[in-house]
């Protein structure tokens, strides 16, 4: 998932989807400056990171955006986030204090 957001312009098409919802990759190649066929491709990126799901109305594909990976390692990430926020105030205080109190100690 975060190799597929790594490029610009496949978190373009991600955030007009998110906007406008289900639309097809001609209607999403329409103001960019790549080919119908470089959208596509990059579209099947994004449905392999299962960013973006394609279902065909009548003749047309349409791709919609696929949230929940991106809600999934929001989650995971804040709780890193806490977790370092709690050993760099830890951190903070040893070199405040100069002593570790319990519980503080590094952990192996």
């Amino acid at each position: 998932m975060f190799l597929a957001l790594a490029d610009d312009t496949r978190r373009e098409l991600l955030e007009r989807l998110v906007r406008h919802g289900a639309i097809s990759a001609s209607a999403l190649a329409r103001d960019l400056p790549i080919t119908r066929q470089a959208v596509g491709k990059h579209l099947d990126t994004l449905q392999r990171a299962r960013l973006v799901r394609a279902h065909k109305t009548g003749r047309e594909v349409r791709y919609e955006p696929q949230l929940a990976p991106l809600r999934h390692a929001s989650t995971w990430m804040d709780g890193l986030a806490r977790q370092w926020d709690d050993r760099l105030g830890r951190l903070a205080s040893l070199a405040e204090t100069g002593t570790v109190t319990p519980g503080d100690e590094p952990s192996t």
